[in-house]
């Protein structure tokens, strides 16, 4: 099973959009059957296999294995990924694009940027499974705590500066056999913990 799973089909995403398939897929992170799927979520077994079909046709649930019960043959199913993200290039036209408000000090600039990274890895992610290999990817994760906007303004400006200075050092245009990687580095408020 997947830890994470990318969705670039537009039929894919509406599926789980669908609040019982989401329950469906929360509760196949555990292989089960329609039977102990329907004890579970409170339906039918008949509607939750027909839910547990749809998953399947997309991909989003695989069979684990075939249990004989009595006269007949029961399916354990199971989740393909632990956690799935819709990438926008299931939007298509309408999908966010940095380019059409480069304001970047706009919340909503950094929500398209945000978008085409997850489109870009999404994209790099079906790839490099086809190919049977790995994305070099980087990511860092932090939270830092400012005193006052002024502060943070000047973060913002040593980090830039930073970033510049490191570009400015690695970047090779003519690098044969280079490639070029895409570098986002995003300040904003953080959401509190829920308790």
């Amino acid at each position: 099973m997947l830890e994470v799973a990318v969705i670039e089909d537009p039929a894919t995403a509406e599926v789980t959009l669908d609040p019982v398939r989401v329950r469906l897929l929360a509760e196949l992170v555990e292989p089960g059957s329609a039977t102990t799927l329907a004890a579970k979520v409170g339906l039918p077994r008949q509607k939750v296999n027909y839910h547990l079909r749809t998953l399947e046709q997309h991909g989003l649930v695989e069979l684990a294995e075939e249990r004989r019960k009595g006269n007949m043959t029961e399916r354990v199913m199971r989740a393909t990924a632990a956690s799935y993200v819709i990438s926008p290039v299931a939007l298509a036209a309408v999908q966010p694009d940095p380019e059409r408000s480069p304001d970047r000090l706009s919340a909503r600039w950094l929500l398209a940027v945000a978008a085409r990274l997850v489109k870009d890895v999404g994209k790099l992610i079906t790839g490099a499974s086809k190919a049977g290999k790995k994305v070099a990817t980087f990511a860092i994760d932090g939270e830092v705590r400012f005193a006052s906007a002024q502060d943070r303004a000047a973060f913002a400006e040593e980090l830039a500066t930073a970033v510049a200075g490191l570009v400015a050092k690695y970047h090779d245009e003519a690098a044969e056999g280079g490639r070029p990687h895409r570098i986002v580095v995003a300040v904003h408020p953080s959401i509190p913990k829920e308790s």
